[in-house]
């Protein structure tokens, strides 16, 4: 199947995305809808667990399998990949493993989304000091902005690869290029790029993103990656039967941490989400990043330039082509965003609503690469 395939054959694409039929989704964003192959395999590999075991069904076939996906869509090694769940979660499995000195400072961007927030946040108890990033303007943060605020302290840079709400995109390769030359930790949360637009880590140390937004995922069902040089200095919080050495499931004397990425993953997966992570990198994989991306880029273009025509401001309206993703963000002063909100949710259409720091709201568009031009003229003709 190919994009192409999906937007000019309406049968295929109700059949592969089932939304649809029955509304127009434009908050990817936020949560996805599952495509029918992808609730389809969860389905299937529920009504085998009812059969027998339903771990050695598909373990550890599926697992490998995912982390092969992955590491092809990151541009890494299965072996950097672990699968560990909710981007929060990562995060904070970053957040706790590297080994912090004293003195030793952060930089992260307090108005990012709070699961990038809080887990750095978090390590003042530990004695770090937590550097916020000054902007311009909200979520856009520039390479400049990074390298004016790191000095000779700081251990490690956390920021996201695409703003939640400006929709932003990092230049992650840039910043990496610039920390990595002065040894500094770069952590990336790759939730709002993952799927959507190339996100590859040859210069990121890590990476965390769940499925459940461009992935087209279900629910905590993400990915963890560590870069290899740096898993065997990682110390991870948890402990269970699957990180921790333990010859036939007996406990022993010392606690010994599996090799690669594998030392993250505690205890028993979350296989039904994985099988679904599964179907979900390979509808991606099929379909093509590039060609994702440049789909998303191709409605932005025509889609802001709309909205300002009718008096809307749209967050990040100049910024060049390959500074901005899928996310399409405005606000008119003059107007009840959460009533036009509820009126466009009433017409079937889902979006989201959306606030900054000082409360004024927004109405973020996320559209996929399934969504249809005339889809985006019916927001249009209500708004």
């Amino acid at each position: 199947m190919t994009l192409t395939e999906v937007l000019a054959n309406e049968d295929l694409r109700r059949h592969e995305f089932p939304v649809v039929r029955d509304q127009i989704y434009l908050a990817h964003a936020g949560d996805c809808p599952l495509p029918r192959r992808v609730a389809e395999a969860i389905a299937n590999y529920a009504r085998q667990c009812t059969t027998g075991d339903q771990e050695t069904i598909i373990y550890p076939a599926i697992l490998d399998s995912s982390r092969k996906l992955a590491a092809r869509l990151l541009n890494s090694k299965p072996e950097e990949v672990a699968l560990v769940g909710p981007t929060s979660l990562a995060l904070s499995f970053i957040a706790s493993g590297v080994r912090f000195r004293k003195h030793d400072n952060i930089l992260i961007y307090f108005d990012d989304y709070p699961s990038n927030v809080y887990p750095w946040m978090a390590l003042a108890e530990r004695g770090v000091q937590v550097r916020l990033i000054n902007t311009r303007e909200l979520g856009v943060i520039r390479p400049i902005d990074v390298m004016g605020q790191v000095d000779e302290q700081t251990r490690l840079v956390a920021l996201a690869s695409c703003h939640f709400v400006s929709g932003h995109r990092l230049d992650y390769q840039a910043i990496g290029k610039f920390l990595r030359d002065r040894n500094i930790l770069f952590c990336v949360d790759g939730i709002q790029t993952l799927g959507a637009f190339p996100t590859t880590v040859e210069h990121i140390d890590f990476l965390a993103a769940d499925a459940h937004k461009w992935l087209l995922g279900p629910c905590a069902a993400g990915l963890m990656y560590v870069r290899q040089s740096l898993q065997e200095s990682m110390h991870p919080t948890v402990y269970g039967w699957h990180n921790v050495r333990c010859q036939n499931f007996v406990a022993q004397e010392q606690i010994v941490f599996r090799h690669n990425a594998l030392r993250f993953e505690a205890g028993t997966h979350n296989l039904l989400g994985i099988v679904g992570l599964h179907a979900a990198l390979e509808l991606i994989l099929e379909i093509g990043v590039g060609n994702i991306a440049a789909e998303l880029l191709r409605k932005r273009a025509w889609l802001v330039p709309a909205l300002q025509a009718k008096g809307y401001q749209v967050l990040g309206a100049n910024s060049p082509s390959e500074m901005t993703s899928g996310i399409v963000t405005f606000f008119r002063p003059d107007t009840d965003l959460p009533a036009l909100h509820q009126k466009l949710e009433a017409a079937n259409i889902s979006t989201s609503l959306r606030a900054d720091r000082t409360g004024r709201r927004f109405i973020r568009l996320s559209p996929h690469f399934y969504n249809t031009d005339a889809e985006l003229h019916r927001v249009l003709e209500l708004l």
